[in-house]
């Protein structure tokens, strides 16, 4: 897999295919498409590890909720709904069953065709803790975000997603890491993969263990987060006014307005212990489209505020810019050297492909696959059967950075042919072969 990557020169480098000055100018762009991921997997590896020692040594939650009822602010845990006829019944009483004892739930139905609005009306008769709001037409998750922050009455508001599970002591660990910091504007949590029936399913598994929690450790390390993750995120209601709130324009609102609060001086924090199970796409069509929307989402938001992190004092801000316009920056690297080889593989001459790696390819083999195997030694703490999975991630690298390199590069024009004042508004995402 790293030789098809990165790792085999096949022909590109090939002096009966390319001319001296060619491979002189092609020999730049192969080293950075090499040392990429090769560095940033060991700052990845250092910072996560790093992150578990010192912020994840303890699981015990530090308040009793009987004694302290009157003491802990109200969280209003606010939940978006398009078509969650399906899976909304089980969210709800995910919520029901919370440790914290002092929150209300707020069930946004925002334009659904199927039985949603008749559930959740249902819900809220047998709760009183429950609220329900119905949007005539679908207007976006961004909009349902935020009628419900200006109807909540707690001092913290908690957005999940219409099919997400919510560990019981979730709210109770961001609610006490909010409560250490006043300037402490966002609390992300820990999404997990439920859905593992499938290649592609147990992939992810590997995945939001490897790149996306060990990115937020590292990330934390230096104090800024590139995104909380939308599916569970902890906003204290004063930060969120003083940004206004979500975007709706943003295909991520969950990007924009991390970024959003950190350009106005807010902290985002990772918290480890919350705890949330999802369903993710296990097919390839649906894999592409979360991943173009993804790829679109965090364009907008480099190209948006790219102005804002040039100011010297968002200087906090530069290395999360620079890593991730990396990124992208790799992604086309990476498709041109592909393009290349595979027109060169077509002339006279060309020399074939190996898949024996290279030196460089098989290094960059094993630090991918180390990788993984701390991650999953870090979040096996929370998610005891992680390591039962690793061999499933070997695919990882050829799946994940091949459909990221492809969406990256797609992402680009359409997101500068994107109207502006266009809303983001939903669409029925894939939730597993099991769970559509």
């Amino acid at each position: 897999i790293a030789s098809c990557l990165v790792g085999s020169e096949m022909c590109i480098r090939d002096s009966n295919n390319l001319s001296g000055f060619s491979a002189s100018v092609l020999q730049p762009l192969y080293w950075y498409a090499f040392y990429y991921p090769f560095v940033m997997a060991w700052v990845w590896m250092f910072g996560g590890a790093v992150h578990a020692w010192i912020f994840e040594k303890s699981d015990t939650l530090d308040f009793d909720p009987l004694s302290a009822y009157k003491t802990w602010p109200m969280v209003s845990i606010v939940v978006p709904c398009f078509n969650e006829a399906r899976h909304i019944r089980e969210v709800v009483s995910r919520l029901q069953q919370t440790f914290y004892p002092n929150f209300e739930v707020i069930l946004v139905n925002d334009g659904s065709t199927d039985a949603t609005a008749e559930i959740l009306d249902e819900l809220c008769r047998q709760d009183s803790r429950l609220r329900a709001v119905h949007h005539e037409t679908n207007q976006g998750k961004a909009v349902g975000l935020n009628t419900a922050a200006l109807l909540a009455r707690g001092e913290y508001i908690l957005g999940i997603d219409g099919d997400a599970l919510t560990d019981s002591d979730a709210v109770a660990w961001m609610v006490l890491r909010m409560r250490q910091s006043p300037h402490v504007g966002a609390i992300t949590g820990n999404p997990r993969i439920r859905n593992r029936t499938t290649l592609l399913g147990r992939m992810q598994v590997g995945e939001f263990s490897s790149t996306i929690g060990l990115i937020k450790r590292s990330q934390q390390m230096w104090g800024r987060l590139f995104t909380v993750s939308g599916v569970i995120a902890m906003f204290r209601r004063k930060a969120l006014l003083e940004v206004g709130c979500w975007n709706p324009e943003a295909l991520t609102e969950d990007i924009d307005i991390t970024w959003r609060l950190q350009l106005k001086g807010w902290r985002v924090e990772f918290e480890a212990r919350a705890l949330c199970w999802i369903l993710m796409p296990e097919t390839l069509r649906g894999l592409f489209k979360q991943r173009l929307r993804w790829a679109i989402g965090g364009l907008q938001t480099l190209t948006r505020y790219s102005g804002a992190v040039a100011s010297p004092r968002q200087w906090r801000m530069w290395p999360i810019f620079i890593e991730y316009f990396a990124s992208v920056l790799w992604a086309f690297v990476m498709f041109v050297l592909m393009l290349l080889a595979i027109v060169l593989l077509g002339l006279p001459g060309a020399t074939q492909p190996t898949f024996i790696p290279a030196w460089h390819g098989g290094l960059l083999a094993a630090t991918c696959l180390l990788q993984i195997l701390v991650s999953l030694v870090i979040d096996r703490h929370y998610d005891r059967d992680l390591l039962r999975y690793y061999a499933w991630t070997v695919w990882y690298p050829i799946a994940f950075w091949l459909i990221s390199m492809f969406c990256t590069v797609v992402a680009l024009p359409i997101m500068v042919m994107r109207r502006r004042g266009r809303r983001a508004i939903w669409t029925s995402p894939d939730r597993g072969v099991h769970h559509a």
